[in-house]
């Protein structure tokens, strides 16, 4: 599959902020997108998510729906180039692209695009207290307006059995995923989901401090949780997809500037 050259666009800019592209084919847009799930993964590196060859990110590709890029088993986030990716189909075959494909990243990303039309990306990583806050097997608490984004939209998948290698099990956590943008894996760690690479990333990004600011105000005493007619009202404001996609710009912003070799 021929690739054009990509060059960096920045986003759109209205009377609200930037707003997300239109493309005038999808090439253009599956472009766009490897280069954002490119620096996802350098994101996702530069703050620590990786653990080894652990971890993926996906994002569906824009003119064949039941096919998705993810990263080859192996290569480190911190090292990612748009064309190490790989196209992966329903059935686990790669389509283009060179590189063993993570097992995991298939059985548990390939039964939520399958599941879920609406799921452009997901992403899932081992960091450190996503998966400290998943071993306590609890849902996190509207303690911040940050926390907000999760309210009543994230679940937990409760049932580790190990590494997940079964697809039979990727469509478990898909079905325990329902709607919701995100899931705590028991024992295991984060998964976000979202309609850009952008918003997944950030609400994987957002989450795992989520976690971070739980984990330390429990440690500390005991939190005050905010009501939840408020954490509601405030999950409208802060947990939107556009606001996913929003709060990943300065952040996409600043990898691409510091690191341009990742659009090779």
């Amino acid at each position: 599959m021929n690739q054009p050259a990509y060059q960096v666009i920045q986003p759109q800019r209205g009377k609200g902020g930037p707003q997300p592209l239109s493309f005038a084919s999808p090439a253009e847009e599956r472009a766009h997108r490897k280069h954002c799930l490119t620096a996802a993964f350098r994101l996702f590196g530069r703050l620590g998510f990786d653990e080894g060859a652990a971890g993926h990110i996906t994002v569906r590709d824009p003119e064949y729906p039941d096919r998705f890029w993810v990263n080859p088993f192996g290569v480190s986030f911190k090292c990612m180039q748009v064309n190490d990716l790989l196209l992966v189909d329903h059935e686990g075959q790669i389509v283009a692209g060179e590189g063993p494909l993570n097992a995991a990243a298939f059985a548990i990303h390939g039964a939520i695009h399958a599941a879920r039309p609406d799921v452009v990306a997901a992403a899932h990583a081992h960091s450190v207290y996503g998966k400290s806050w998943s071993s306590l097997g609890r849902l996190l608490d509207p303690l911040t307006q940050d926390a907000c984004a999760f309210y009543q939209d994230h679940v937990l998948f409760d049932d580790f059995t190990g590494v997940v290698l079964d697809p039979g099990e990727g469509r478990r956590i898909a079905a325990a995923l329902g709607s919701h943008k995100a899931c705590i894996l028991q024992n295991h760690g984060l998964l976000t989901v979202g309609q850009s690479v952008e918003s997944a990333a950030w609400w994987f990004i957002t989450m795992e401090r989520t976690c971070q600011a739980q984990l330390l105000a429990e440690a500390a005493g005991k939190p005050l949780l905010i009501r939840p007619e408020v954490a509601a009202a405030t999950r409208d404001t802060v947990g939107t997809e556009q606001a996913g996609w929003f709060s990943f710009q300065p952040l996409y912003q600043n990898i691409v500037a510091e690191q341009p070799d990742l659009a090779q």
